[in-house]
């Protein structure tokens, strides 16, 4: 009787949370194009006000790239009502904090404030579309700063440079095919108008999604919307180029010198489809039966059982257009890359040709349901959510179901998928080796 009370809590305890999970929202479009969505979250006096532009390194001249990345950073320069140097000090000043990103499809800003600074939150996010300053000063600065970025974090870093090594391999025509950080020759060589015109094109509000969530008043929330971004103009419509990539038949091979690592890496990845199709989303499962944590397929077998890979791992890198299926193993002393490549060969084989077994299948719904929760815990990561969905997949509902896509997704599925896409002559394998003058010191 007891187990049986607590096995009901429980169930009341799980229904809860399924039920306190569901985000809401109220979404709009003002005049000038630009999207709206509002959530209100009173459980905090904290407000976040993000714009996420649709424009990312896939939408740069291939003669200059890391022109959206370097926007990230050029547009907290100042502006017209901000003097150079002081949104930081007016974010931190009002007890604030805030950043950007940039991947190959978006750009995104947000701010976390106490909620009763929200008027200066949607201002200040205003200002950087209506009034950004862009002059030489500006553009000279971020340029040093995105190199020191460049070297920290690609150049200097081990293994900075495997994503774009991937890339930059199995992309020929798609703009995927450089990196999100670009090229620093590229800004070097722009000009101040190639700037404003970049800026002209995609900063523009029928460019962009607002989200303002957590503990607003939705009225007055309205009021200040339509009172400091309602005046910006509509921009021109964007037309964007539709790139294709024929199909991989054969196994690709490349090499990489990293003069910053002493063991070599070996990296098996496969071109996959938009992350927006039911397929993208049975490779995430995929990549959790395969090594998600040390009891995972590849990790307890080829790390633990034989000891051949100091590390494995496989991954899903999923973007709007193509993503890629990325598996990624350093082998132990004594071992090599053609031995670690069978063996994780050996597991995908296994998951083309057997179902996995009811009890792994699941664990793994249950790690997709964790993984949903902790996504939508906190009201940041429910503004870049609910951004997200609304830009790059076309709907923002997804929130609350792409969970139950995950939970529609079948064993059998998982069987094909990985019939589909996870085979030897659709790969590149990329040898990630220390560079030769490293290895001879």
């Amino acid at each position: 009787m007891k187990k049986s009370l607590m096995a009901l809590g429980s169930l009341l305890m799980l229904g809860g949370v399924a039920s306190a999970q569901k985000v809401a929202f109220e979404e709009y479009n003002l005049d000038n194009g630009l999207h709206v969505i509002l959530h209100q979250d009173k459980s905090a006096p904290v407000v976040v006000t993000s714009v996420m532009y649709h424009v990312g390194s896939k939408d740069e001249n291939p003669e200059r790239t890391g022109f959206a990345h370097f926007f990230e950073h050029l547009l907290f320069e100042g502006t017209k009502n901000i003097q150079r140097g002081e949104w930081f000090k007016i974010v931190t000043a009002n007890g604030g904090n805030n950043n950007a990103n940039t991947s190959d499809d978006r750009t995104y800003y947000y701010e976390v404030f106490p909620s009763n600074n929200t008027e200066l939150a949607i201002w200040m996010e205003s200002e950087r579309l209506m009034h950004p300053v862009i002059n030489k000063i500006g553009v000279d600065t971020q340029n040093e700063v995105v190199k020191e970025e460049k070297r920290l974090r690609v150049d200097n870093q081990p293994y900075g440079n495997l994503i774009a090594e991937v890339k930059r391999n199995m992309f020929v025509n798609h703009p995927y095919r450089w990196a999100t950080i670009g090229s620093m020759e590229h800004l070097d060589a722009a000009t101040l108008d190639e700037f404003l015109a970049f800026n002209h094109k995609f900063y523009v509000p029928n460019n962009a999604v607002l989200v303002v969530a957590g503990d607003i008043d939705i009225a007055q929330t309205k009021a200040w919307i339509q009172k400091y971004f309602g005046p910006i103009p509509k921009g021109a419509p964007i037309n964007r180029q539709k790139f294709e990539e024929k199909p991989i038949t054969q196994t690709i091979k490349a090499t990489y010198e990293d003069p910053n690592i002493q063991l070599p890496m070996v990296v098996a990845s496969y071109r996959t489809p938009s992350m927006k199709t039911r397929d993208a989303r049975v490779l995430d499962m995929i990549s959790s039966i395969l090594s998600d944590g040390k009891s995972s397929r590849m990790y307890k077998k080829i790390v633990d059982d034989k000891k051949i890979a100091l590390q494995i791992g496989a991954f899903n890198y999923s973007q709007e257009d193509y993503g890629l299926y990325i598996i990624y193993g350093i082998p132990m002393q004594g071992h090599t890359a053609q031995e670690l490549v069978k063996e994780a060969d050996e597991e995908i084989v296994k998951l083309q040709n057997e179902l996995i077994s009811e009890k792994e299948f699941q664990k793994l719904k249950n790690q997709f349901e964790s993984r949903y929760v902790s996504s939508n815990s906190s009201v940041e990561g429910i503004a870049e959510n609910l951004a997200t969905y609304y830009m790059l997949y076309g709907d923002i509902n997804l929130i609350n179901t792409e969970i139950d896509i995950y939970r529609s997704i079948t064993r059998e599925e998982i069987r094909d998928v990985a019939r589909k896409y996870l085979n030897p002559n659709q790969r590149l394998l990329l040898d990630y080796v220390p560079a030769k003058d490293k290895a001879q010191n």
